[in-house]
């Protein structure tokens, strides 16, 4: 295993406001802007209000497929906003790559019960000190039949409330079509190779990415220590996410045309267009 030099210590990583962001982090953002648009058309819509510019931002984001990070990194910075992202423990630990992510200062997110409340405090001190995160409330890629968004989880919301941050509903559709679901867990070529080769098929085909912000979701009379506000927090940022993919699919609002046998359907949607 290569070792890698301890990242030094960089102004963004200490206590206070966030000035700038990391250089590595900016040259990525350029790299994956690049990398999106080999991959397919980006369209972008809405907007990102002037007063949130600069400010401390939650942005929560439906989860279709295994290319929507990228999009919705690159949708980010082509609205002049850089997204910090909140990511597992395991890519923090994994060689070269979990020393970029430290490099680049994103946000560790360990998995389970005892490492959740960490997790919600590394997240609340990140939006404190100025950085815009990046945040997907259902936890998972929507496993419904019609891609629609899941129930969603609390955590956001609980974050936005404890934080007392504005929260950016973004919606999108199409980067499904970019590479397939594969297989919960990458673990070697045979689980690798179905994703590159979606991906480079999609080269070719160039699907549209739409990408839409949606205005803020109110949250002004919401508590983060009043019970159920954390569950009305969640249910209002996730009703807008799905309001917002409705114009974005209006000619596909059952199932998707694109067809992912790999994608397993295992739940059903409560935001779907008939519920909304």
């Amino acid at each position: 295993m290569v070792s890698l030099p301890s990242t030094p210590e960089d102004p963004s990583d200490r206590p206070g406001p966030l000035r700038r962001p990391p250089l590595l982090w900016r040259i990525l953002l350029r790299a994956n802007r690049v990398f999106v648009a080999v991959t397919g058309k980006l369209v972008v819509t809405g907007e990102v209000p002037e007063e949130l510019r600069g400010q401390p931002v939650l942005v929560a984001s439906n989860h279709i497929g295994v290319f929507d990070g990228f999009v919705l990194v690159a949708a980010c910075h082509k609205k002049g906003v850089i997204p910090y992202l909140m990511s597992t423990g395991g890519l923090f630990d994994a060689p070269v790559v979990g020393w970029a992510w430290r490099t680049c200062r994103h946000v560790r997110v360990d998995r389970g019960e005892k490492t959740v409340t960490q997790a919600m405090d590394n997240a609340i001190d990140a939006l404190n000190r100025g950085k815009t995160l990046v945040i997907y409330p259902e936890g998972q890629i929507s496993l419904d039949p019609g891609l629609w968004p899941e129930r969603g989880k609390s955590g956001a919301a609980r974050i936005a409330l404890g934080a007392k941050t504005p929260v950016l509903p973004v919606s999108q559709w199409g980067a499904h079509e970019a590479v397939v679901w594969g297989s919960k867990n990458v673990e070697g070529w045979s689980d690798f190779k179905p994703l590159m080769t979606s991906w480079f098929k999609s080269v070719f085909k160039r699907p549209k990415f739409k990408v839409h912000f949606g205005p803020q979701v109110p949250l002004d009379d919401l508590s983060p220590t009043t019970p159920g506000d954390a569950v009305r927090a969640r249910d209002r940022i996730m009703r807008s996410i799905a309001t917002g993919m409705v114009p974005l699919r209006e000619d596909e609002l059952g199932e998707p045309r694109f067809k992912d046998k790999t994608r397993p359907i295992k739940s059903k949607s409560p935001w779907t267009p008939d519920k909304l």
